[in-house]
């Protein structure tokens, strides 16, 4: 441990800054894949264990989509929209069936979807690690904060990530199809029974939260190498960025993802053995002291 670095690092605006923005991507990315996360168990209480595939799969597609057009934001977007798809058909044709199920069935349905996609992965992309490199448009001179370096990919992905955030609120908040979504989530029953269709809700959760997983493999796939089984440690950061901000919550998720963000990138300065378990123990303090998480709602009994 070197708590003495982090000490010096807090004294000096230069390494507050470098620091923050390396934190601000991580829960940048965090929280697109812990937002889907959580908005699918908020409506359909599954916890999909196969999300971290769907960040997986997004980053191989952007890689395929930036080869072929030689464009970064085009493969983002096809990206997301292909995940997107692959959400619908994971939904109808695999969760339908064991919506009423014990939760182990889904835990076994969910990672044996794990099990398919990462060997799909190593037949259709290879075993090998993979980088789609720094697209052309990024490759400019870093922005120089206070001292601090901030590379200009750092903030185009924390201002994606906003944007995105802005607009699944809205969405969910000030439109009509949100204000379904959120009837399903709280009383499935009085939704089918007043003639809406659950099982389009159901799909197009499903196709919400696998769009953010694969704009969240997009975006990450310029500053993370790529290899077959890369979402399983990204499922675990989302799973503790789920439960700190609170279970159906996406705004908490969206809290809990720059929280633990922020605990990774200065815990590596002063903790840089201790760090996975910096987040736990975050996690652990959030639940001892508010067991819902920080904008979950408390259940009563």
């Amino acid at each position: 441990m070197e708590p003495n670095a982090l000490f010096e690092c807090f004294s000096a605006m230069s390494c507050i800054v470098t620091q923050t923005s390396a934190g601000l991507i991580v829960g940048a990315l965090l929280f697109l894949v812990a937002g889907g996360l959580t908005l699918i168990f908020g409506v359909l209480k599954i916890v999909n264990f196969a999300h971290g595939s769907l960040y997986m799969l997004g980053a191989y597609l952007a890689l395929s989509a930036f080869r072929l057009t030689d464009n970064f934001f085009i493969a983002v977007i096809i990206a997301g929209l292909g995940v997107a798809l692959f959400g619908v058909l994971f939904e109808r044709f695999l969760m339908r069936r064991v919506y009423n199920a014990d939760v182990l069935m889904q835990l076994l349905v969910c990672y044996a979807v794990v099990l398919i996609m990462d060997d799909a992965v190593k037949i259709i992309w290879g075993a090998e690690f993979q980088s789609m490199g720094m697209p052309t448009e990024f490759q400019l001179a870093p922005l120089f904060i206070a001292g601090g370096v901030v590379p200009v990919f750092y903030l185009f992905l924390i201002s994606a990530a906003g944007v995105i955030a802005v607009a699944l609120w809205y969405v969910l908040t000030r439109t009509r199809m949100g204000k379904i979504v959120r009837a399903a989530a709280h009383n499935p029953s009085m939704t089918s029974v007043l003639g809406l269709n659950t099982s389009l809700i159901y799909a197009g959760v499903f196709a919400i939260g696998g769009l953010l997983a694969g704009l969240a493999g997009g975006l990450a796939a310029p500053v993370r190498s790529m290899s077959s089984g890369m979402g399983f440690s990204i499922l675990i950061e989302s799973f503790i960025v789920t439960v700190i901000g609170g279970m159906g919550s996406v705004m908490g998720a969206l809290v809990g993802a720059l929280l633990i963000g922020l605990v990774r990138s200065f815990g590596s300065i002063g903790f840089p053995l201790f760090v996975e378990g910096l987040m736990f123990l975050a996690m652990v303090l959030i639940l001892v002291f508010k067991p819902s998480g920080l904008l979950g709602k408390e259940t009563r009994i």
